[in-house]
């Protein structure tokens, strides 16, 4: 869901709540969806827990707020061995809408922000603890490089437990005068934890919410 990151006030335009209009591939108001997404009425579905399988749902309404926050309940889990599942699921706000590619089942070289939950270390020689979340801006110029785990571009970052959770899993992005905030809330305490926060991020309004995942070789 959605709010107005001065007034609080939720923005349905932009949010998405249960019980999920819509069932199976059918329409749900504002929103497009395209690969393996599967929608019930109490939950969305990116992708299976399978191999080289893509999805994504995206929100028709352009964001004319300056300020904002956006809350996911979010699981991430599957049968995999404990540090064998990939690739993640990110988050977007961008100019871009509705283009599969190689980030996590989206365009690459976009215009404005991901967040990326990224649960598998394609990087052997990588000193980070996965699962992993990230920040990236772009002005699409920038290419997101998998082979490292998106280093090169990374504006902050951590590492959170969220993968195979029994208990509800969320994640908080807050935007408001240039300064971008991401928190958790993975480990059943419901309480917000720190995880990024940095100054000086430029975000036009206009662009689109959306998220996207992807499995590659590894479910």
């Amino acid at each position: 869901e959605l709010t107005d990151g001065n007034s609080e006030h939720l923005k349905r335009e932009h949010s998405l709540m249960k019980p999920y209009q819509g069932a199976g591939s059918a329409a749900v108001p504002l929103w497009d969806f395209q690969g393996s997404t599967m929608l019930t009425s109490q939950y969305v579905r990116l992708t299976p827990d399978e191999r080289s399988r893509e999805g994504s749902i995206w929100n028709r309404v352009p964001c004319l707020l300056k300020d904002w926050e956006l809350h996911v309940h979010f699981r991430i889990h599957g049968a995999g061995k404990k540090n064998l599942h990939g690739d993640g699921l990110a988050l977007w706000y961008t100019q871009e809408r509705l283009t599969p590619g190689p980030v996590f089942g989206s365009k690459d070289n976009f215009h404005g922000l991901a967040i990326f939950l990224d649960t598998y270390p394609n990087d052997e020689a990588t000193e980070r603890v996965f699962p992993y979340i990230s920040a990236m801006v772009n002005n699409g110029s920038l290419t997101y490089d998998h082979s490292k785990d998106g280093r090169w571009t990374e504006l902050a970052g951590c590492t959170a437990d969220l993968r195979n959770q029994n208990h509800d899993t969320f994640l908080a992005i807050r935007y408001s005068r240039g300064r971008l905030t991401v928190m958790t809330d993975v480990e059943d305490k419901n309480e917000w934890k720190n995880c990024i926060d940095i100054a000086g991020v430029r975000l036009p309004t206009g662009y689109y919410f959306g998220a996207s995942a992807g499995t590659g070789d590894l479910s």
